[in-house]
C-alpha cells in the first residue's frame, strides 16, 4: 500500500513522502502570496527549513522567516511574531515545525489583525466570538514532528508567563486551510523527540477514547490511532529512517488531534501546569503520568479499555493494557516518574489548583476534585 493521499477531513491534507515540494501550490490554494514562515529557533537552523525557504523563494513567495519561538511558546513570542508579520506586509502564515512552531504560527495568523489581547480569546465559552474573524490570516501547516497534531486543530497553546499558566486559545478559523504531512521531514528527529512526540499522539488518542462525551466518530478515530502508535512508534524510535513507520505515526498524530474533539482528561490537565512551571517536554510528560491516570480512572474505564486491548491484540484486559503502556514507555526511554523527569520539589497545592482550572479536566472519566487530584499528582511523582 502506498502511503500517499489527499484527505479532506478535518481540512485539506496532502499526505505523503516528498510532498513538501508542493509548498508553493499549497500557499496558492490557501490564497497566500506573501507568507511568513513561523518556526522554532532550533528548527530554523536545519536543512528541512532551508529547503522550505528555497521552495518559497523559487516560487516568488520570498523567504521571510520568524523563529523567535520557545519550546513552550509565550505571549512575548507572539507579540514579536505579530510585529514581524505586520512589518513585513504578509498575507498569510506557513506554520512549520513541531507543536511550538505550529501553535505560534497559527496564533500569529489569528492576532495579526486583532485589536484585543490574545488572552481574551481563551477557550472559555463563546469567547472566540470576540475576535474579528475576517481579519484572521490564512494558514498552511507543515508538521515536522509526529505528535501534537496541531496541524489539524482549531486551537493553540500559549503560556502566560505572568501567571506561569498554559492557556488554550481557540477560534474555528485557526484550522489551517491546507496541511502538508510529509513524513520525510521527521526523519531527522532525535530518538528522544520521536518518543515524546509519539507518546503525545498516543495520549491524545487514549484520552479521547476514554472521554465520557458522546462522539462516535472521534471514538473510532482514536482507537485506530492507538493501534498505529502501538505498531509503528517503536519502529520509528529504533530506526529513524523507517519511512513507513514515520508515515504511520504522523497519521496517528493527526488522528489524535482530530479525535480529541471528544475531550481530553487528567493526563493533559497535569501535563499543562508541569510544562508551564517546570518546562518539561509536553509529550514526554504525558507519557510519564499516563499509567497513574489509568489507575485513577480504572473503575470507570475498565470495560472500555478491555475492548481497546482486544482490538489492539493485547492480552489481559485492563491490566494487560496497563502493562503494555509500561513496556512501551520503558522501551522508549521515558522517565519512570515526574521526579525522574526533573520535577523537583514541586508545589503540589499550586499544581492541583492549576490542573483543576485546565479545560482538559472536563473530559476526564472520573470527576477531578482538589483531594483526588492532589493524590494523583503525588502518585505521578
Amino acid at each position: 500500500m502506498k502511503l500517499w493521499g489527499n484527505w479532506s477531513y478535518p481540512t485539506a491534507i496532502r499526505f505523503g513522502a516528498g510532498r513538501i515540494a508542493e509548498l508553493a501550490d499549497a500557499c496558492a490554494a490557501a490564497g497566500i502570496a506573501r507568507p511568513l514562515l513561523v518556526t522554532d529557533s532550533g528548527l530554523a537552523k536545519l536543512p528541512v527549513t532551508a529547503r522550505a525557504l528555497d521552495l518559497m523563494a523559487e516560487a516568488g513567495l520570498g523567504r521571510a522567516i520568524f523563529a523567535e519561538v520557545d519550546p513552550n511558546p509565550n505571549g512575548a513570542n507572539l507579540d514579536a511574531g505579530v510585529n514581524a508579520y505586520r512589518d513585513g506586509g504578509h498575507d498569510g502564515v506557513i506554520a512549520f515545525g513541531g507543536g511550538s512552531g505550529l501553535d505560534l504560527g497559527k496564533l500569529v495568523a489569528l492576532m495579526a489583525g486583532q485589536s484585543i489581547p490574545v488572552w481574551d480569546l481563551e477557550d472559555i465559552g463563546d469567547w472566540w466570538t470576540r475576535a474579528n474573524a475576517d481579519a484572521i490570516a490564512p494558514i498552511v501547516a507543515v508538521p515536522t514532528t509526529a505528535g501534537t497534531g496541531s496541524e489539524v486543530g482549531r486551537a493553540g497553546v500559549l503560556t502566560d508567563t505572568a501567571t506561569e499558566t498554559k492557556k488554550i486559545i481557540f477560534h474555528p478559523k485557526l484550522m489551517p486551510r491546507v496541511v502538508i504531512c510529509d513524513p520525510e521531514l521527521t526523519v531527522g528527529m532525535p530518538p528522544a523527540i520521536t518518543a515524546g512526540t509519539g507518546m503525545d499522539a498516543f495520549a491524545h488518542c487514549l484520552e479521547a477514547y476514554c472521554s465520557p462525551h458522546f462522539h462516535p466518530m472521534s471514538q473510532g478515530i482514536a482507537l485506530e490511532g492507538l493501534r498505529l502508535v502501538k505498531d509503528f512508534l517503536p519502529r520509528a524510535f529504533r530506526d529513524g529512517s523507517d519511512i513507513e513507520a514515520r508515515a504511520q505515526v504522523m497519521a496517528a498524530a493527526a488522528m489524535g488531534a482530530t479525535a480529541f474533539q471528544k475531550g481530553l482528561g487528567a493526563i493533559h490537565a497535569i501535563s499543562h501546569p508541569i510544562g508551564a512551571i517546570h518546562h518539561a517536554h509536553h509529550g514526554t510528560t504525558n507519557a510519564v503520568v499516563m499509567r497513574p491516570v489509568l489507575a485513577f480512572n480504572r473503575d470507570v474505564i475498565e470495560a472500555r479499555i478491555e475492548r481497546a486491548a482486544a482490538y489492539l491484540g493485547i492480552a489481559g484486559g485492563f491490566e494487560g493494557f496497563d502493562a503494555f503502556v509500561g513496556e512501551l514507555t520503558g522501551e522508549l526511554g521515558i522517565p519512570a516518574n515526574l521526579t525522574a523527569l526533573g520535577v523537583v520539589d514541586p508545589d503540589i497545592d499550586r499544581l492541583t489548583e492549576m490542573a483543576l482550572r485546565d479545560p482538559s479536566t472536563g473530559g476526564n472519566p472520573v470527576p477531578m476534585t482538589p483531594e483526588n487530584t492532589r493524590d494523583l499528582i503525588r502518585a505521578c511523582l
